[in-house]
């Protein structure tokens, strides 16, 4: 069987055009109030008004992928992604600027649902004799979404300060890479929906530790993402740096980003899940300390790059985790729907905080944040790690149905590594 065959391209592309308006925050509100007549604040809200509507589509859609099918979910939010991001590029009226961020970050929402879904669902037992083939590691298929979303970033980073200035050009590339991505949709089956089955209806597995980490997520993801919707200003702002040097600091971030990726899959599940996102975590709230009190150019790109290069390695332990306490990916579009509704007040957060007390002590209290959640994160993991989770399917309809993985492409593919609200 080829390497082509092996890797799930389809739902990797997904996760790409789902994620990548969360990477490209910092140069989307940052251009937004110089493009436009708004303040820093107003821009961060906009920021968080968009992963706001992510969050809600991550929310509303979560057991309802059985229900509509991958491929008409993954169209639908294609679609709005493309149009709504796509209107917001081509106005200057605030009005409709900030409706079409709101429509595209519903589409980005219904996009990655639809991924976090399908890549949880590689856990499920297969089906199929030829589905033994396929890659049923969520971690590593997280790893290898990871490595396409941040390789493209990085490349945005570099290419939007030469192309001018304006709002629309950061927007402009989400909309064109969610059409880009409009061509891997068919490889989503739609011939047949799982089996309706007592896993598939009952109640969550493991709620404890689900409800636990989905309760500690909004926090984590909310320190991330204020430090990553002002990083542009620090740098601007405090480190005296021009935009070019920025978006270069941010490729070479997310450049380092891709190593810890793929050190994550090549580390695996060795050390377990607890080490890498506890220990991971506290790193973080160091790199974020660091990143928020640079004044100049080494200590700003130290602080981002460190930071970049342990936070995409945590989240893809976070996401394997939440994929792991069900294997249906209830819990891991749950969780990273709370994740993402902590990451819509990031923008607006950090704003605030750093127009009332300044870019460190917003670091600092960031920080301290991110060491409170560590605990209880940790805690999650080291239950996971003693528990299986049974697998128990009880057909409810006709016992000729098979119970089959939420997500079957249109040739048999595997999933390889992931990582990184």
């Amino acid at each position: 069987m080829s390497a082509r065959r092996l890797l799930p391209w389809p739902l990797v592309a997904l996760f790409t055009a789902g994620y990548l308006a969360s990477y490209l925050l910092p140069t989307t509100v940052g251009r937004l109030d110089t493009g436009l007549p708004l303040t820093a604040t107003q821009a961060g809200a906009i920021g968080s008004a968009l992963l706001l509507s992510s969050a809600a589509a991550g929310f509303l859609l979560a057991s309802r992928v059985d229900r509509f099918g991958p491929r008409t979910l993954a169209r639908l939010g294609l679609a709005l992604t493309f149009l709504g991001y796509g209107a917001a590029a081509l106005t200057g009226v605030v009005p409709a600027v900030v409706a079409g961020a709101v429509v595209g970050g519903f589409g980005s929402g219904t996009v990655t649902v639809v991924a976090a879904s399908g890549i949880a669902a590689l856990g499920a037992p297969p089906a199929r004799a030829e589905s033994r083939a396929w890659g049923r590691d969520p971690h590593r298929a997280t790893t290898l979404g990871l490595l396409a979303v941040s390789a493209l970033a990085g490349a945005l980073y570099l290419t939007i300060p030469h192309l001018g200035p304006g709002h629309g050009l950061p927007l402009a590339a989400l909309a064109l890479t969610a059409l880009a991505v409009w061509p891997f949709t068919p490889r989503l089956s739609a011939r047949t929906a799982p089996a309706r089955t007592a896993a598939a209806h009952g109640r969550l597995p493991q709620r404890r530790a689900g409800l636990l980490l989905a309760a500690a997520m909004p926090c984590w993801s909310l320190a991330q993402n204020a430090l990553w919707g002002v990083s542009g200003r620090i740098g601007l702002a405090q480190a005296h740096l021009t935009e070019v040097t920025v978006g270069a600091v941010f490729a070479v971030a997310l450049g380092a980003g891709l190593l810890g990726v793929l050190g994550a899959g090549a580390l695996g599940l060795r050390l377990g899940r607890a080490v890498p996102i506890g220990a991971g975590t506290a790193l973080i709230a160091a790199c974020i300390a660091v990143t928020a009190s640079a004044t100049d150019l080494p200590a700003f790109a130290a602080g981002e790059i460190s930071w970049n290069l342990f936070y995409p390695v945590v989240l893809s332990y976070v996401i394997g985790l939440a994929a792991s306490l069900d294997r249906r990916g209830r819990w891991a579009v749950f969780v990273g729907s709370a994740a993402s509704l902590g990451g819509a007040a990031g923008p607006l957060t950090g704003s605030v905080l750093a127009g009332s007390a300044g870019f460190p002590l917003m670091g600092q209290v960031l920080a301290a944040a991110l060491l409170v959640v560590a605990a209880p994160m940790t805690a999650v993991a080291l239950r996971a790690g003693r528990r299986i989770l049974p697998v128990v399917e009880v057909p409810l309809e006709s016992p000729a149905m098979p119970a089959r993985p939420a997500y079957d492409t249109a040739s048999p593919n595997s999933y390889a590594s992931t990582s990184a609200m």
